[in-house]
């Protein structure tokens, strides 16, 4: 379980970290915004990833 929360803690610190970068670099608006959508897509997968086997769901 600490494993768990651990793994979640630094996937939303990276997650944070390339928000960060691509507000810094992307120059194109709409370029940024579909980069940030990515990022919370992989982030959320990787969350699920970590918490769905404590839960009993196996995919």
């Amino acid at each position: 379980m600490l494993s768990a929360l651990i793994g979640v803690l630094i996937i939303v610190v990276i997650g944070a970290i390339c928000f960060w970068a691509i507000d810094r670099f992307a120059m194109d608006r709409r370029l940024a915004q579909l980069l940030k959508l990515l990022v919370i897509l992989i982030c959320l997968a990787a969350i699920l990833q970590r918490i769905l086997p404590l839960l009993g769901v196996y995919i």
